[in-house]
């Protein structure tokens, strides 16, 4: 199957099934979801979710934020992974927003990576999730269920996150990042991905070589 037809078929696949799929973390404005993304790094969705309430609810902006210094932070998000850098991230992401950029997170993803804790990645996810920007996030399920259904053969994020934008329809980019990521954590895992109730297995690549390899095992049998 050529690559231009794997897009095809994705794009189809995914728009009628998931149309609304939308990123797991909560947030009610740009300035939360940007922590929360920060917290996210390594750490899951649900763990995060459980941290930010009591967060947001202590510090609901980024003047609050930039108001305090790590330690406090800390006390908030010491369950996640890496609380001492983050809560240092977060502190000092604040006092960009407020210095910089007038409280305002903002669109251009060279703009966001000027803030401490915000890599391309990041970046990425806000442009798209808040400005419905074409811009791709690349992380671990990204980059493997793209790789598995033959979207793709980067061998970096960065490839991968070129090659997506360059054969995606424009207008799809932002939320073909929530499909690839949701697919990842809950069918494609990592181990023992779930091909026996995955819908998509026809166009998948790497189920077709699961499929070749178990037929050469037959033969050899």
């Amino acid at each position: 199957m050529l690559k231009k037809e794997r897009y095809k078929l994705f794009v189809e696949h995914f728009s009628a099934k998931q149309p609304d799929a939308e990123t797991e973390l909560h947030y009610n404005n740009p300035f939360q979801l940007l922590v929360a993304v920060i917290l996210s790094a390594q750490c899951t969705d649900k763990r995060i979710n459980m941290v930010t309430p009591a967060l947001f609810q202590r510090f609901p902006n980024a003047k609050a934020l930039a108001e305090v210094t790590p330690d406090i932070v800390f006390d908030y998000i010491k369950s996640i992974s890496y609380p001492n850098n983050k809560a240092k991230h977060l502190v000092g992401m604040a006092n960009i927003l407020v210095n910089q950029f007038n409280e305002v997170v903002p669109s251009d993803v060279d703009e966001l990576q000027k803030m401490p804790g915000v890599g391309r990645k990041t970046a990425n996810v806000i442009a798209s999730v808040i400005y419905n920007a074409p811009a791709m996030a690349v992380d671990t399920h990204v980059f493997r269920v793209a790789n598995r259904l033959g979207l793709t053969n980067g061998k970096t994020p960065l490839a991968v996150e070129k090659d997506l934008v360059k054969n995606l329809p424009k207008h799809d980019i932002h939320i073909a990042h929530h499909w690839l990521i949701l697919h990842g954590r809950y069918v494609c895992v990592a181990r023992n991905p779930k091909c026996a109730v995955c819908e998509i297995t026809y166009m998948c690549r790497y189920f077709e070589r699961l499929m070749a390899q178990n037929e050469r095992d037959k033969l050899k049998g």
